[in-house]
């Protein structure tokens, strides 16, 4: 059985973490993906990836929507996902999902998400935060969102960005529960002494 995943980008910094999921998730076997870009994040991906990062996109996703085409079948309910990840999320998405605000096929297809009880991980990008984006991000979660800026985890002692990133990646991936063999590698506890 094909298990179908929305991977959004918006215009925040950390498009890499994004691509990344996209990589996962294409190399996966049985997991079809379908993306959406914003125009403000096409920018942002072709500044921080590189100039060809969003035919990248396009390769690695087995189906691309225009950010304007409210008809694709990511926005209706009958079309059955096994989640969505939001990566990254810039806090304008962030508030726009919170509110219900269905303006574009992210904001949509996140809405749809929410609606049918099916995940939705937002890879929150800002620092620091003030009150109206925290309010927004537990307004989210209470809508049944979950809120996950990409903390680098230092105790799997990453040796560069890349090693950050694609754990960033894989934890994003586990969140959506896909059968098989878990993305990350497991905390298995600090040695004894």
């Amino acid at each position: 059985m094909m298990l179908r995943v929305v991977v959004a980008f918006t215009g925040a910094s950390g498009a890499a973490i994004g691509m990344r999921i996209l990589e996962r998730l294409a190399a996966r076997a049985g997991v079809e993906t379908h993306t959406v870009i914003s125009p403000h994040a096409e920018r942002t991906l072709r500044h921080e990836v590189g100039g060809d990062a969003v035919e990248r996109v396009a390769h690695l996703s087995s189906h691309r929507h225009a950010c304007d085409n409210i008809g694709a079948p990511i926005a209706s309910g009958s079309f059955c996902t096994a989640g969505m990840i939001i990566a990254p999320c810039s806090m304008r998405s962030l508030a726009a999902i919170s509110a219900g605000l269905s303006d574009n096929l992210v904001t949509r297809a996140a809405d749809v998400h929410l609606k049918e009880r099916k995940p939705l991980i937002l890879l929150t990008r800002e620092a620091p935060l003030h009150l109206g984006h925290l309010r927004n991000m537990v307004s989210a979660t209470e809508l049944g969102a979950v809120i996950m800026p990409p903390m680098p985890a230092f105790y799997h002692q990453p040796q560069n960005v890349y090693d950050i990133i694609d754990n960033i990646a894989a934890r994003a991936i586990d969140l959506l529960r896909l059968p098989g063999p878990q993305e990350a590698r497991a905390w298995r506890g600090l040695p004894t002494d």
